[in-house]
């Protein structure tokens, strides 16, 4: 017994002595406030931080699928800008309460969620960031192919020695393998520092996502036909074609809105996570597709055909026996992209599911941990399978915004219009009754019928998403499934609190702390008035 007990304290992560069993259930350092010194992210950070997750080969594909449905270029390109446009205000919406308070996405769902009842949300973003983080990793594996390409031409020939089952082969297994390994250093940093490394993205990649425009122009001696293509989509059909890859767009932002607090957390000051986040995604996202239809467009004119993505691309590019300026040149853009990946992984996977798996055992578990555990865990769901054994695959997780729009519907309404920006943040860690987010033994009904509402809203459209026979109007209904779904479950919220009042609702706005705890713990005083017999060491804290 007295073994079993030393390997628990082993891999326990640090924490204060002799704290109870709901102290150890509901904080660690990572799930605290974030201490002044390490509130280090300014403007600047939060533009590279998006120029960072944008650069990406999903963005820049983004919107292939847009002209293929027969949109002409341009009205894809407004798409794409309008579409994340719409999605910013959200995402500066739900990151206020972080840049406030300093806490992260599980924290701030504890708000309206409530204790306990936050954990099914913040394990659902947990989940699908695991996945996601697979899913990057495997599109990471082919940009590390090209390079190796570039580098070594006879790696295109390395004998299998896998066996069918396995769904890949030794070439690509090894690629994402080595993707997979030299993304893990990135992990290990903590967030208030990472930020450096989406500068480095920042400057790195828009040079190389240039000098292959500029390179693909050359080659095709133009910008190529499909610029010069006519929309096949009038009236009705067009309006409805750029409302659908419209929400696309809003629907690859889900994610990062609903947990947009983690990052907001290190905000320098609250101005710095709201100007810089409300104009970064739609620029840059513009810009990144803007490029990628023009490369596109050019790569037409070179080999007769369309090709959207930019890996695919530079493999053409490395046929026929290239001359070694051509491969430097292919070797420099797939290392930009490598990186670009790896930023997008740590941007919208690794440190998501480390702040999530954080708050589900925080005993066990910090931000790091969470990170390693959700490479493992992409690593070992073995990614290359679930793409390709459903071409829908990724449509499935889009459509996932029907879940999270429902969440970030019921945050939203909690912080502007029920508690009207009032945050008891020492109740944000305390369990028992008296405490603003207990409720009703940990667990807020309110939200959960609200929640169920949003999705509700839209669970015809989504089976219609997935090949069922379904009404148009429930189709109509569900292509517009981020708005219907944080509207429902924003109104139901609303009514609900209007009938059955929850404690510290306000009848102003302000963003005000009532417990005090940035002045408690700037002036080092103790508060022993812990509502559920917390020591007085971690009072000291919170």
């Amino acid at each position: 017994m007295g073994l079993v007990n030393r390997i628990i304290q082993r891999l326990e992560v640090a924490h204060e002595p002799e704290l109870t069993l709901a102290e150890q259930l509901t904080a660690n350092d990572d799930l605290l406030p974030v201490e002044p010194e390490n509130r280090t992210w300014r403007g600047y950070n939060y533009v590279a931080f998006w120029v960072a997750d944008m650069f990406n080969i999903n963005t820049w594909m983004i919107v292939s699928s847009m002209i293929q449905l027969g949109m002409s270029w341009w009205q894809a390109w407004i798409c794409v800008l309008l579409g994340y446009g719409f999605a910013t205000p959200f995402l500066v919406l739900n990151a206020r309460p972080g840049a406030m308070f300093h806490v992260t996405f599980p924290i701030v769902n504890r708000t309206s969620f409530g204790m306990f009842g936050s954990l099914w949300c913040v394990f659902n973003r947990a989940a699908m960031a695991c996945i996601w983080y697979g899913v990057q990793a495997s599109i990471g594996g082919t940009c590390v192919l090209v390079m190796l390409r570039a580098m070594w031409p006879s790696i295109n020939n390395l004998p299998n020695s896998m066996p069918v089952s396995s769904g890949t082969n030794t070439r690509d297994f090894l690629c994402f393998f080595l993707f997979w390994l030299i993304s893990l250093p990135a992990i290990w940093f903590p967030v208030h520092k990472i930020r450096h490394f989406f500068v480095v993205k920042t400057i790195m990649m828009p040079i190389a996502a240039i000098a292959f425009l500029i390179w693909c122009i050359v080659k095709a001696h133009g910008i190529g036909p499909i610029v010069h293509q006519r929309s096949a989509l009038h009236g009705s059909d067009l309006g409805w074609a750029m409302v659908i890859s419209s929400m696309s767009c809003i629907s690859n932002m889900a994610t990062l809105i609903t947990n947009a607090p983690d990052f907001a957390s290190r905000a320098h000051t609250p101005s710095a996570a709201l100007y810089p986040q409300l104009f970064a995604p739609p620029v840059t996202s513009s810009i990144v597709s803007l490029i990628g239809i023009l490369v596109s467009s050019s790569s037409q004119a070179i080999y007769g055909e369309a090709i959207w993505s930019p890996v695919d691309l530079l493999g053409r590019f490395l046929d026929d026996d290239p001359s070694s300026a051509t491969r430097f040149g292919v070797w420099f853009i797939a290392v930009s992209f490598i990186i670009a990946q790896i930023g997008t992984n740590i941007s919208a996977n690794s440190v998501s599911a480390g702040c999530d798996l954080t708050a589900l055992l925080p005993r066990f578990i910090n931000i790091r941990r969470g990170g390693y555990i959700a490479a493992i865990v992409g690593l070992c769901m073995c990614p290359w399978n679930l793409l390709k054994s459903s071409n829908e695959f990724t449509s499935y997780l889009s459509a996932y915004s029907v879940f999270l729009s429902s969440i970030a519907g019921v945050m939203v309404m909690e912080y502007y219009v029920v508690r009207k920006g009032h945050y008891n943040v020492k109740d944000l860690y305390i369990t028992g009754e008296g405490s603003w987010y207990w409720y009703t033994y940990g667990i807020n009904f309110r939200a959960y019928a609200a929640y169920v509402a949003g999705i509700l809203i839209n669970v015809v459209g989504f089976a219609g998403a997935t090949g069922r026979e379904v009404p148009l109007a429930a189709t109509r209904i569900y292509e517009l499934s981020f708005f219907t779904g944080f509207g429902v479950s924003a109104i139901v919220y609303w009514t609900l609190n209007r009938c059955f009042p929850v404690v510290g609702a306000a009848d102003t706005f302000e963003e005000i702390d009532v417990s005090g705890y940035d002045e408690s713990r700037a002036n080092g005083s103790r508060d022993t008035d812990s509502k559920d017999g917390a020591s007085e060491t971690i009072s000291e804290r919170y």
